[in-house]
């Protein structure tokens, strides 16, 4: 029984690591390739593997993707045109904070920036607060990247809510991605500190609201970052150790 049971798991665990390393779709590597895209952004593909990561999300033309908190879009415009002209890439992202500055104005998000180039037509800018979250339309996957430990750092905002909110953003039968910087188990306090998380409390919120934990990729493993150091230190920025999670909404 024992012989069985550790079989099962390495068949498992091979198939894990091949649906993470199956070799991404010809319109993912397209996407991934648009010239159109920033050389700051081309620059961070060695470290981020967004081909890898589209292909394991399983990102295909024609979908509606939300992109949470895009940040200053390095998956946005990559999203933009895996979904192609069918498909709409909802960038969802916090109201700015104003400046106080006269002489330093608030920039412009890059959701905004983006949905302004006629290259991305398909991505729509939703400004929304975590704790107000929401979309147009239903959508195919849910996806947020390097974000999620923040939302615990977020006052007042309730984790359960939020990923109902998530789960009733989705289609029946449809996807959240979350991607982040691993931290060691037990310690909470790090989202703050460290700005990151323990994959263990990432699964226990998500499947507490609904969702079914359909797989883990190890793409982004670090085995040198041994999590106690905060993710913007220079010896590891664009280095940390990262998990991906998938989660499924059931039909």
């Amino acid at each position: 029984m024992k012989t069985k049971l550790m079989l099962a798991a390495a068949a498992a665990a091979i198939l894990t690591a091949g649906v993470a390393m199956a070799a991404a779709p010809a319109y993912v590597t397209a996407a991934v390739a648009d010239k159109g895209r920033p050389e700051a952004d081309v620059k961070r593909d060695a470290d981020r593997k967004p081909a890898e990561t589209l292909a394991f999300a399983g990102v295909k033309p024609g979908m509606t993707v939300v992109e949470l908190i895009p940040g200053g879009g390095y998956f946005t415009r990559i999203l933009s045109k895996a979904v192609g002209p069918k498909g709409v890439v909802y960038a969802v992202y916090p109201p700015p904070r104003p400046s106080t500055d006269p002489a330093k104005p608030t920039p412009t998000p890059a959701a905004e920036t983006i949905a302004a180039d006629a290259a991305y037509g398909n991505v729509k800018p939703v400004k929304s607060s975590p704790a107000a979250f929401s979309v147009p339309t239903p959508a195919d996957i849910v996806w947020t990247s390097q974000n999620y430990h923040d939302l615990h750092n977020v006052p007042n905002l309730d984790m359960m809510s939020f990923n109902k909110a998530v789960y009733a953003a989705l289609k029946p039968g449809g996807e959240y991605l979350v991607l982040d910087h691993r931290a060691n188990p037990g310690d909470p306090g790090v989202t703050k500190t460290l700005h990151r998380i323990d994959p263990a409390v990432v699964k226990q919120e998500v499947t507490a609201a609904g969702f079914k934990f359909e797989g883990e990729s190890d793409l982004l493993k670090n085995a040198a970052d041994d999590h106690s150091k905060a993710v913007f230190d220079p010896s590891l920025r664009g280095h940390t150790d990262q998990f991906i999670l998938k989660f499924r909404k059931p039909k």
